[in-house]
C-alpha cells in the first residue's frame, strides 16, 4: 500500500516536478495538491500538458484543506513553509521542506540572509539536512527534512571528499556555479523572458548570496575547521542544467582514485573521466563528478553536473521522502524520469 502524499506548491517549477516524478512512484501517492493561485481548479485545467498524467483530474485545493497524510512536500516559499512545518508536524506527518527555511541550525542566518526572524528556532536542530550521500542515517526516519539547495548539493558532492580526507590547503573554496533559467522559478522577471537570454549570461548575486552560509555550514558538519566559500553564481541561456566548478589547493594529487572510492556505492553520484556537460544529467536524479589536479598551482578543479529541478530540487526530495519512510531510496528514480510535457 503506498503511503499518501501531499504536495504544498504544487504549480510552481518544482511542484510540477514531484508530480512528475511520482507518476511511476511504486510506493508514493499524491493525494493532495496545493495551490493558492489555482484552488479550485483541476491539474489540467491549469496545465494542459498534464492531460496525460494519471493525476490530471485531482483538484489543487488551498494550503488549509489537506487530508490527512503520511508526508508532505513543501514547494513553497521560506516564510510559508516556515509556518506550515510546524503545524504539519502536531498532526504527525512528515515533512520535506524544499525552501531554505529549515537549513540552518540557528536563526542568525534567516536574518542576515534571508531577511526575516525564524519564529520556530525549536525545530532548527531537529531538522535533518537532507544530502543523502553525507547524512543518509539522520536522514532515515526523521520527521523533519530540510531539502538542499541547488548550488549547496552540486558544490558539496564536489567538495565532500576532500573535506572528509582533510585535504585542504587552505581556508578558502573559491565556486563558480552555472545554472539554468528555471533556477529562478516561475515568477516572471524581464531578464529571464526569452528575448532577453537568447545568447545571454550574466553572474547575479556576486556578494552574498544565500547559498554560500548553506555550503559552509555544511562543510563545518563534514569537517570541523570548516571552510570560507567565495562564490560567484551565473545564468545561462538553458532551461534547466547546473554546473559548480570548485577550485581550491589541496595536499593530494590522485584525486580521481579518491573520488571514485568515496562514491563508489553512491547510487546517484557518477566519478566521470573528464569534464560533465550540464545537458549530462538533464531529467535525471544524478550527479555527475569530475576531479582534476592541476601540478603547476597545486589546486584541485572539481566540477560537477547536476539537473537543478531533480536532484537539486524535487528528486533529492523523493530520495530524501523515501528514506525516511523506509522505501528503497532509489524507488521511482533511477535512469531518466518520464517525460509528460
Amino acid at each position: 500500500m503506498a503511503f499518501r502524499v501531499g504536495i504544498f506548491g504544487a504549480t510552481g517549477y518544482t511542484g510540477l516536478e514531484l508530480v512528475r516524478i511520482l507518476e511511476n512512484h511504486p510506493g508514493l501517492e499524491p493525494v493532495y495538491l496545493g495551490s493558492t493561485s489555482a484552488a479550485g481548479k483541476k491539474l489540467s485545467d491549469v496545465f494542459p500538458f498534464l492531460a496525460v498524467s494519471k493525476y490530471a483530474d485531482l483538484v489543487l485545493e488551498d494550503y488549509d484543506s489537506y487530508p490527512e497524510l503520511d508526508l508532505a512536500f513543501l514547494a513553497l516559499p521560506h516564510e510559508v513553509s516556515m509556518e506550515k512545518v510546524p503545524e504539519l508536524l502536531e498532526r504527525g506527518i512528515k515533512v520535506v521542506d524544499l525552501s531554505g527555511a529549515y537549513r540552518f541550525a540557528d536563526g542568525e542566518a534567516f536574518r542576515t540572509f534571508y531577511g526575516f526572524e525564524h519564529r520556530h528556532p525549536e525545530l532548527l536542530e531537529e531538522a535533518v539536512y537532507g544530502l543523502p550521500e553525507l547524512f543518509r542515517e539522520k536522514i532515515r526516519g526523521a520527521r523533519l527534512v530540510a531539502n538542499p539547495g541547488c548550488y549547496p548539493t552540486a558544490t558539496l558532492l564536489a567538495l565532500y571528499p576532500l573535506l572528509k580526507e582533510d585535504l585542504l590547503e587552505e581556508d578558502t573554496v573559491v565556486v563558480n556555479g552555472l545554472s539554468g533559467v528555471s533556477g529562478a522559478g516561475r515568477g516572471l522577471k524581464q531578464q529571464f523572458h526569452f528575448p532577453e537570454m537568447v545568447g545571454n549570461a550574466f553572474a547575479y548575486k556576486v556578494v552574498g548570496h544565500r547559498h554560500t552560509p548553506e555550503m559552509e555550514f555544511v562543510a563545518s558538519l563534514i569537517n570541523p575547521k570548516g571552510v570560507k566559500v567565495r562564490f560567484t553564481p551565473a545564468v545561462i541561456p538553458i532551461d534547466r542544467g547546473m554546473l559548480s566548478m570548485v577550485q581550491v589547493r589541496v595536499k593530494r594529487a590522485d584525486l580521481l582514485e579518491l573520488y571514485r572510492e568515496t562514491y563508489r556505492n553512491e547510487p546517484f553520484v557518477r566519478v566521470l573521466n573528464s569534464p560533465p556537460h550540464a545537458k549530462v544529467p538533464r531529467d535525471t536524479n544524478y550527479c555527475f563528478v569530475y576531479p582534476a589536479y592541476d601540478e603547476r598551482t597545486g589546486f584541485a578543479v572539481v566540477i560537477s553536473a547536476i539537473d537543478n529541478l531533480v536532484k537539486g530540487a524535487s528528486g533529492q526530495a523523493v530520495q530524501n521522502a523515501n528514506l525516511t519512510l523506509g522505501l528503497e531510496e532509489t524507488a521511482g528514480l533511477t535512469g531518466r524520469l518520464p517525460t509528460l510535457t
